[in-house]
């Protein structure tokens, strides 16, 4: 099912700069670090976060960045209407055979001058993108833009482990190989900068208290699902987890 084409297309603005972001993220490098049982364990998580927080009339999906397949794939098999904005052509490689098939749709084109019309997609989502986003507001005024009713993405906040990212970032980069340096959030400046454009949270779902790193070098899902609950019940993750996923919605859907 194609998503409605509503309003006007956006004009094309030679002035925004191309971001390229999702590269590295749609790489065979990068779904190592989400490869192996904790891989999994962790994808499943943010599996179970994106779906708690699905609006349930949701048919069309725009994922922005989304070429590592970890939600398009899912929603796909969801029955959802799924559409992938990739910086490039080669950010498609990984899901060529879901392409091919029909099972998704693909096009490429500047992650933050999104070549569709306003109102386009029930959802957008975009996940490993807006932390390594350096016009990231221009991002957010493109997603709500497009999006006819809910825009949901993750995020690293800064009230969590990631406060020490600064001080630990070569720790970090020796223990996953592969690392980037990226922006670190507050929530509230990011409900500041979405009400700009007529949006309020509505959900969001703190995944771990542990960092990701963590769970990699532990190497045991069961061993992280354990410390995971131990840090639910006592209240740690709502307070300090990382990262977030978080749903915005349209205030006022009138056409």
């Amino acid at each position: 099912m194609q998503p409605a084409q509503i309003g006007t297309a956006p004009a094309i603005n030679t002035e925004l700069p191309t971001e390229d972001a999702d590269q590295h993220s749609s790489s065979d490098e990068y779904a190592k670090r989400f490869s192996g049982p904790v891989g999994a364990w962790m994808l499943s998580v943010q599996e179970k976060a994106l779906f708690s927080m699905l609006p349930s009339d949701v048919i069309s999906v725009l994922d922005i960045g989304g070429g590592h397949g970890q939600i398009a794939l899912p929603l796909s098999r969801a029955d959802k209407s799924v559409t992938i904005l990739g910086s490039s052509v080669g950010c498609s490689e990984r899901l060529k055979e879901f392409i091919d098939s029909g099972a998704i749709s693909f096009k490429s084109g500047n992650l933050v001058e999104l070549p569709f019309h306003d109102r386009s997609f029930d959802c957008v989502t975009t996940f490993r993108l807006i932390s390594h986003c350096t016009a990231w507001k221009t991002l957010i005024a493109e997603m709500c833009r497009v999006s006819n009713s809910s825009v949901i993405f993750d995020y690293p906040v800064w009230c969590s482990a990631n406060f020490l990212t600064p001080l630990l970032f070569r720790v970090k980069r020796l223990l996953e190989g592969n690392t980037r340096r990226y922006r670190i959030f507050t929530t509230w400046e990011l409900k500041r900068e979405f009400k700009k454009h007529g949006f309020r949270c509505a959900q969001l779902n703190k995944q771990f208290f542990l960092p990701m790193g963590v769970h990699r070098t532990l190497r045991s899902p069961r061993i992280s699902q354990l410390l995971e609950s131990l840090a639910r019940v006592l209240l740690l993750t709502r307070l300090f987890g990382s990262p977030v996923v978080i749903r915005f919605d349209r205030v006022s859907r009138d056409k």
